[in-house]
């Protein structure tokens, strides 16, 4: 019997929400909520995505650990988690923020997600799109 292998591993489905999580961020500095409907929806969706991504972030975590703890490389497993701590936690706090509309906290919350994801480069001709677009409302059902 030959091996499975899964094309879609959590460490590429959280490389690829880092990603876009940064590109997020990028664009909710350049927002301003408070200018007019149109950008407030963005900032909201902005948020909310930045939010419900950092979360399965944190959810891949334990996914990508599981292996090395039953090679028993409990050391390499913790560090691992150490290092990630922070998007589970950021996630909670910007969840809290969008849904009150404390922009002060969101823009705190942006920069502790900027200067954590610092170190990923996006071009100009990304192709992500725009994943954000309707994560407010999802952000909304679940709570």
């Amino acid at each position: 019997m030959s091996r499975i292998i899964n094309p879609n591993s959590a460490g590429k489905e959280r490389t690829k929400l880092t990603r876009a999580v940064a590109l997020a961020v990028r664009e909710l500095a350049k927002t301003d909520p408070s200018a007019n409907a149109g950008q407030l929806n963005e900032a909201h969706d902005l948020a909310a995505f930045i939010s419900l991504a950092l979360e399965i972030v944190a959810e891949t975590i334990e996914v990508s650990v599981v292996a090395w703890e039953k090679r028993n490389y409990w050391v390499k497993a913790d560090k691992f988690r150490m290092e990630w701590r922070w998007a589970g936690q950021l996630a909670e706090e910007m969840r809290v923020a969008a849904l009150k509309d404390d922009w002060t906290s969101v823009a705190q919350v942006a920069m502790q997600v900027a200067v954590k994801l610092q170190k990923i480069k996006i071009s100009d001709k990304h192709r992500m799109g725009r994943p954000w677009v309707g994560s407010w409302q999802k952000l909304q059902e679940e709570a």
